[in-house]
């Protein structure tokens, strides 16, 4: 997925200029093209060093937190899980690069030179366009499972799944090289300051790259998910009028009832992660703020640590096996065949 220039350089793209009150300060003191740094107060260092930290370590101990738990209980290993352990892999590979991003948007410099620069943003790139399609694959997984219930077994199976999976992850992987190696990102830019990471990327890229690998994925998200609720909520009528009645709930309906919650659910880990990434794009293409992307910048991050907060109020499983993890239980002997009676 293309992400507009504020996402992939951490801040403003912009120089930061000096005041009459402030002494410049530049990125690279001995170099006469050095980007000018940015000042900052002892207490906004403070503020901005211990957001970051708190963040990047609770994003990457919950979600260390999820993939363990589906690793290892193998009553866990259903095709939905193995969509949210690859959802929890990058989750957790963004809570580790928050710490990079920070450093940009302290002193809005880079010290890393223009390789890394660009393997980096290949590598934000590939997370967050990889956790849409996860997402995607989620959206797909519940509608065949409300709407088509008896075909599930049949047409959503692990193996199906994690082939899946591994395809989001080859097919994205080269489609973001692909992005990278065209735009040269990996080229020294001459228009700019030293020690900016700077995206230099057209705008038929621009606007092909913002259909195909965000909107499109959205709107099919969204549309089915809609359908989705609308079954949902037929099902749970017909359910209740039943139990009213005083007629016999058949196993079947109750089957039905569960995979009603759980699309349910991972309705609002796809809501959370849509209003945390379209004010994003929305303030990127007609807003003209740094500190309004910069803001919005970390509320896509924080997205990340949102989503395992989900599967403890609404999964039973996550919050047995996580106390399980944090109790050193699951190095006992046959830990791992430990029935969950509920998994939604």
């Amino acid at each position: 997925m293309w992400l507009p220039n504020k996402l992939l350089t951490g801040g403003d793209s912009l120089m930061a200029y000096e005041t009459e009150h402030q002494e410049t300060q530049y990125c690279f003191p001995d170099i006469n093209s050095s980007c000018i740094k940015e000042r900052r107060s002892s207490h906004g260092y403070i503020i901005i060093y211990v957001f970051v930290s708190l963040l990047s370590a609770w994003t990457v101990f919950l979600n260390l937190l999820v993939i363990i738990s589906i690793s290892h209980f193998k009553k866990l290993h259903t095709p939905t899980n193995m969509i949210i352990l690859s959802l929890a892999v990058t989750d957790l590979l963004i809570g580790l690069v928050m710490p990079v991003e920070a450093i940009r948007l302290i002193d809005k410099c880079w010290y890393f030179g223009n390789t890394f620069c660009g393997l980096y943003m290949l590598f934000v790139s590939l997370l967050v366009t990889v956790s849409l399609g996860n997402l995607v694959l989620i959206a797909v997984d519940r509608y065949v499972a409300v709407c088509h219930p008896l075909l599930y077994p049949q047409r959503i199976t692990i193996t199906k799944t994690l082939v899946s999976i591994c395809l989001n992850w080859v097919c994205f992987s080269a489609y973001c090289t692909a992005l990278i190696i065209n735009n040269s990102f990996f080229d020294t830019q001459t228009d700019v300051c030293y020690g900016q990471c700077l995206v230099m990327v057209s705008f038929g890229w621009i606007a092909t790259d913002l259909f195909i690998s965000f909107i499109f994925p959205c709107l099919l998200i969204i549309s089915l998910y809609l359908r989705i609720f609308y079954v949902v909520h037929q099902q749970v009528k017909v359910i209740n009028s039943l139990m009213k009645g005083g007629k016999c709930v058949t196993e079947g309906s109750v089957k039905r009832k569960s995979e009603s919650k759980a699309a349910l659910t991972l309705g609002i880990i796809v809501s959370v992660f849509l209003l945390c990434y379209i004010p994003y794009y929305i303030c990127s293409l007609t807003v003209n703020s740094s500190t309004a992307l910069n803001v919005l910048v970390w509320v896509l991050y924080a997205n990340s640590g949102l989503n395992p907060l989900v599967y403890a109020l609404f999964y039973s499983w996550f919050k047995k096996t996580a106390k399980l993890i944090i109790t050193l239980k699951i190095l006992h002997p046959a830990s791992s065949l430990i029935n969950f009676v509920s998994q939604h």
